[in-house]
């Protein structure tokens, strides 16, 4: 037992096998959800131009009227009345004037007589279209083609120049506003497009096109409103739906690394680094999660080699042992510690 004990020196531990990659940048995308609403290409609540008593309403609450075509009559036998006689007054004004004119030449009328005439007959005519303007108010009408809502007009019921009528929407063509914070400014250009679902249709995604954005971004919630426009064939979208509105935004190019690469401490999480043949831990924050990558934030460079299996062997600044993983191409031989240390 004596010749046994302390005559040989400790020995080194053996390198840690490990098997190592490339740090990658890849670009960190990111996808902002955010709600918007709905509301027709063009949209107007009708009113009457004057007021009086309902003698006919022309639709149903979801009829497609065109432009021009009548939806509510009011009493017109006054305004009727009024062009009549209009009418009469712009016939004798036209007459006088063409019996003055037939004698103008004999001195038997004055010139200022026949310009009184004129006078006469110009008056005429713009009551004539004054008249004939009333009569047109009495008859509200469609300013565009689109599909009509609501009513709760009928027959018999007085209005005024303020009560409601119906609200008209031409909704061939949609706009959803939505609010979307000032980080994604540069993502929201017109022309870009984002992707819009329904809440009303879940399983249905449709692309919107932007086609205007804010002025200026709020200085109270910092953010701004987008508009983007996108067909509705088949009428199936209705002004006042809610979307979910994503937004995906490409950043810059970012270390991303294997999850399994991760370790977790005390002192939060890291990763190791081959450098010099040996494991070099790097503290890192985790930004962001991709398809089993990890975005991280730390000292890390381009050229660096990530241990990505046998992390949860080795320590800072233990030597390791760089070994092929099983399947990989022969050229990629395994490499002693040496070796790593000179550029791997």
């Amino acid at each position: 037992m004596g010749g046994c004990s302390g005559s040989e020196p400790d020995r080194a531990p053996d390198p840690v096998p490990v098997i190592a990659e490339p740090l990658q940048f890849l670009p960190q995308d990111t996808e902002t959800e955010l709600v918007g609403s709905a509301r027709a290409s063009t949209s107007a609540e009708l009113f009457p131009e004057t007021g009086g008593r309902v003698t006919g309403v022309m639709f149903s609450a979801g009829d497609y009227v065109r432009k021009g075509e009548p939806l509510v009559q009011l009493d017109a036998r006054r305004e009727r009345l009024a062009v009549d006689a209009a009418e009469v007054q712009l016939r004798e004004a036209d007459q006088l004037l063409g019996r003055y004119r037939r004698i103008e030449d004999t001195g038997a009328i004055s010139e200022s007589q026949i310009e009184a005439g004129e006078t006469a007959l110009a008056s005429a005519r713009v009551a004539l279209q004054q008249a004939r303007t009333e009569l047109a108010d009495r008859t509200i009408r469609a300013p565009f083609s689109g599909h009509i809502g609501l009513t709760e007009i009928d027959v018999g019921d007085r209005v005024n120049d303020s009560t409601p009528i119906a609200q008209l929407d031409q909704r061939s063509t949609m706009f959803v506003d939505f609010s979307a914070p000032e980080t994604v400014f540069s993502s929201l250009r017109p022309g870009e497009t984002v992707q819009l679902v329904p809440f009303a249709q879940p399983d249905r995604q449709v692309q919107a096109t932007i086609v205007a954005t804010d002025s200026r971004v709020s200085q109270d919630s910092r953010d701004f409103i987008v508009r983007a426009k996108l067909a509705n064939p088949g009428d199936s979208l209705r002004p006042g739906m809610s979307f979910r509105v994503t937004v995906d935004r490409r950043g810059d190019p970012s270390p991303a690394v294997p999850e399994e690469a991760i370790v977790w401490g005390g002192e939060g999480s890291h990763l190791f680094v081959v450098r010099e043949g040996k494991a070099s831990r790097v503290p890192v924050t985790i930004t962001a999660r991709r398809d089993g990558r990890a975005f991280v934030d730390g000292r890390l460079a381009r050229g660096d080699r990530v241990i990505v299996e046998g992390v949860q062997k080795v320590r800072d600044g233990q030597e390791i042992r760089l070994v092929t993983p099983a399947g990989a191409p022969a050229s990629k031989a395994t490499l002693r510690p040496a070796e790593a240390g000179n550029g791997e």
